[in-house]
């Protein structure tokens, strides 16, 4: 029985190194800013973010005051980034392995930052609008 608790300790330990060390879950990592996922389209904006191994770019510059789309794209993803929380949008969902969802977001007052999350917690985003 012992021996059970020491393996399953040392399995925790391994476990946080690896989740610590690597760089796509490491939430102190710099942040990805890529100006060009957001663009302009009959009066409504849309943004893309592509949902592997997290989510990319992690931070976006939005305009405030007009309709976005949320158009979040995957391929052949198989992790926790399918499942995706934006909280103050009360949105709660599971993203298919490969394809395109897209999520309508009302207008947005300047200085709001919009963050999603996967279930766990372990990759995030923010959409800044301004």
């Amino acid at each position: 029985m012992k021996y059970a608790f020491a393996i399953l300790g040392l399995g925790l330990l391994v476990s946080l190194i690896i989740i610590n060390s690597n760089p796509k879950t490491n939430l102190t990592e710099e942040p990805t800013i890529i100006e060009n996922n957001v663009s302009l389209e009959n009066g409504k904006q849309i943004i893309t973010l592509n949902a592997k191994g997290g989510y990319s770019p992690n931070i976006s510059k939005a305009k405030a005051g007009i309709p976005t789309l949320l158009k979040m794209e995957t391929k052949n993803t198989m992790d926790c980034s399918l499942s995706l929380v934006i909280p103050d949008l009360k949105y709660r969902n599971f993203l298919p392995s490969s394809g395109t969802t897209e999520i309508e977001i009302p207008p947005q007052p300047p200085g709001k930052t919009l963050q999603g999350l996967c279930s766990m917690g372990m990759y995030g985003f923010k959409i800044i609008f301004e």
